[in-house]
């Protein structure tokens, strides 16, 4: 029971911090979605987005917190 409170724990953490990413995102110097690395292709009337810095990134802290949460049910 105890492993449960902590899992719950870190999944509301880990939604905390999201809400205060999508609440303050507009504010931040940095967008998701137009980093640097992310390619954009126009041409024509043609455009073309394939946001592969964000993808990377966002992988990273996925990762990151499914290794957080096998540490706390050990």
């Amino acid at each position: 029971m105890e492993s449960s409170g902590k899992l719950l724990m870190i999944f509301g953490i880990i939604l905390f911090a999201l809400g205060l990413l999508l609440t303050f995102s507009q504010r931040l110097p940095i967008r998701l979605g137009r980093l640097p690395g992310d390619i954009v292709y126009e041409k024509n009337g043609v455009s073309f987005f394939f946001p592969i810095t964000t993808m990377i990134l966002i992988s990273a802290l996925l990762s990151l917190a499914a290794w957080l949460v096998s540490r706390v049910n050990r």
